[in-house]
C-alpha cells in the first residue's frame, strides 16, 4: 500500500506521517499546498520544507489552490496511491473536506490523529521523539515573544501551557503553528535560525532556515 501525505513542515501532519508508515504503508510522497487565503508561515519558508522532505527521503510537491479542489484530486489520483494522509484532530470541516477529496480523487483518507485528546496527543508526539519549534503566532492568542519556543520535552509542554492556560496544547484552533526539528522519520535533529520577522493580518511569524546540528 502506497500514500501521500500533505506536508506544511508541522509537528500534526508528521507525526501523522510516522503512524501511517509504522502502519505498513509505504509513503514516498508529500503534498505542499499552497493557500489562496493570504500568507503562508509554512509557504514562505518553502525551503525548509525540502530541507525536511530531503532529510526524510521523500519526494515534495505542490501545488496551488488556486487551481480548486475538483484539479487537487485529479492530481491526487495521478499518483498511484491508495491512501491520502493528514493531521486533523479537531476541526471537524477540514476533517470532512479531507474526505470528499480523497473520495474524488479514488483514494482512501487516512486520519490517525483524528479525536484525540490534544494534551495527550502532545505528550504522544515529544514522547515519539519529536521536536518542534513555534514559527507563527495568532496575534489574538498568543504574544510574539513566543516564535521560536521549542518543545522537545513534556517540561517544555507544561510549560508553554502554564503560561498560556488558554492555548490549546497543540495549537489545534490556530493559535500556533510549528516545524519539526527533530523526529523517527530522520536522522540527527535541525536547528532553526531566524532569519527575520514578519506580520500578517493574522500572525506573527518568521522566516527561518533549518542547519542540521553539528555531532
Amino acid at each position: 500500500m502506497k500514500g501521500v501525505a500533505f506536508f506544511s513542515g508541522g509537528k500534526d501532519g508528521l507525526y501523522a506521517l510516522h503512524l501511517a508508515q509504522k502502519s505498513g504503508i509505504d509513503v514516498p510522497y508529500l503534498i505542499a499546498l499552497k493557500t489562496t487565503i493570504g500568507a503562508s508561515p509554512h509557504w514562505e519558508n518553502f525551503s525548509a520544507l525540502e530541507a525536511l522532505a530531503r532529510a526524510m527521503g521523500k519526494e515534495l510537491l505542490t501545488f496551488d489552490m488556486a487551481r480548486g479542489s475538483g484539479a487537487l484530486a485529479e492530481f491526487i489520483s495521478s499518483l498511484d496511491v491508495d491512501y491520502l494522509i493528514a493531521g486533523d484532530v479537531l476541526l471537524e470541516d477540514h476533517y470532512r473536506w479531507v474526505e470528499r477529496l480523497a473520495m474524488e480523487a479514488g483514494v482512501k483518507a487516512l486520519e490517525p490523529l483524528w479525536g484525540k485528546d490534544t494534551k495527550r496527543l502532545a505528550g504522544e508526539i515529544l514522547g515519539a521523539g519529536f521536536e518542534y519549534a513555534i514559527i507563527a503566532v495568532n496575534q489574538e492568542k498568543l504574544g510574539k515573544e513566543w516564535l521560536g519556543y521549542t518543545f522537545r520535552s513534556l517540561g517544555d509542554l507544561e510549560r508553554f501551557l502554564e503560561r498560556n492556560p488558554d492555548a490549546d496544547p497543540i495549537g489545534e484552533f490556530g493559535e500556533f503553528h510549528t516545524v519539526v526539528l527533530a523526529s523517527p522519520l530522520f536522522e540527527g535533529r535541525f536547528d532553526i535560525e531566524v532569519l527575520s520577522r514578519g506580520e500578517s493580518r493574522r500572525y506573527y511569524w518568521v522566516r527561518f532556515g533549518l542547519r542540521k546540528e553539528k555531532r
